[in-house]
């Protein structure tokens, strides 16, 4: 039986409702089953509107000395190179920034197709709630939700717990 194909889970934590307002970015490689490699990073929106700190903590104080999407792109690129695909708790939210992003930063967005774990999870355990903090629970996971790193490596944890369960039960 062959390696499954290695994946990046990714979360993002946004400013505002624009798609290229990430200020923050989480990553996790995982190969062969196994997590390889972490990346967390602040970004510098391009505006100055956080709406969304009362969620995540991050203000513009926290973001505005930090990099830009374009200039943390040599960072994140080789993360997310050799993929098979991304994974992402709502992938449609963290596809959209991703594109976004890469779309003002002049950068080709990664082709790479997302796997959604929202969607993963609400087929395989079918609980009544499939948000990040009660499927972390459900898996014992720990979890600073709304922390862009720990949100990216519970979401990867799903995705692995997920495809074992449903190898185990006939389904994967």
């Amino acid at each position: 039986m062959s390696a499954p194909a290695a994946f990046v889970a990714i979360d993002f934590e946004t400013a505002d409702n624009g798609a290229d307002s990430a200020c923050a970015i989480g990553l996790v490689r995982v190969e062969a089953g196994e997590i390889t490699q972490r990346l967390t990073r602040l970004i510098r929106p391009p505006r100055r509107t956080n709406q969304y700190a009362h969620i995540h903590g991050i203000r513009w104080e926290d973001v505005q000395h930090e990099p830009t999407f374009a200039q943390l792109w040599p960072d994140i690129a080789p993360v997310l190179d050799g993929a098979a695909f991304f994974a992402a708790h709502n992938a449609s939210f963290d596809r959209r920034i991703l594109h976004g992003c890469c779309e003002a930063a002049g950068i080709v967005p990664p082709p790479q197709p997302f796997e959604c774990t929202v969607v993963l999870a609400r087929r395989t355990w079918r609980m009544p709630k499939n948000d990040l903090a009660t499927l972390a629970r459900f898996l014992g996971l720990t979890l600073n939700h709304h922390e862009a790193g720990s949100d990216a490596e519970a979401c990867a944890r799903i995705l692995l717990a997920a495809r074992a369960h449903l190898a185990l039960h006939g389904h994967g």
